[in-house]
């Protein structure tokens, strides 16, 4: 199976993105984005500590945008993302929260 966007059943891949395939459903609610920020940041508490500071920083964007009605800032969500996924082992909950949060904001 080829991971290259050759298109599927819903039509032919955008290749005006770089190559990079858009979804076709829809990005979940911010309530939703916050409650997987929470469960990485208890996950991260219990197996990496060291990287808590990242998801407090998940959780701290997600908060600003609730609080402020903008959306939440890709560039910080990205950057601990990041190290999240540089640090957590293939297996644990981190690393799945984090592919969880990368897939929902396209990053």
């Amino acid at each position: 199976m080829s991971t290259y966007p050759f298109g599927d059943v819903n039509g032919p891949a955008d290749f005006g993105d770089g190559g990079r395939r858009r979804s076709h459903y829809a990005t979940p609610d911010l309530e939703t984005l916050m409650d997987v920020a929470d469960r990485l940041t208890e996950t991260l508490r219990a197996e990496y500590p060291q990287l808590l500071s990242c998801g407090e920083t998940i959780q701290g964007v997600l908060a600003q945008s609730a609080e402020d009605g903008l959306p939440p800032n890709r560039g910080r969500i990205r950057s601990a993302l990041e190290t999240i996924a540089i640090a957590a082992s293939a297996g644990t909950g981190s690393l799945a929260y984090t592919r969880q949060l990368t897939t929902a904001f396209g990053l």
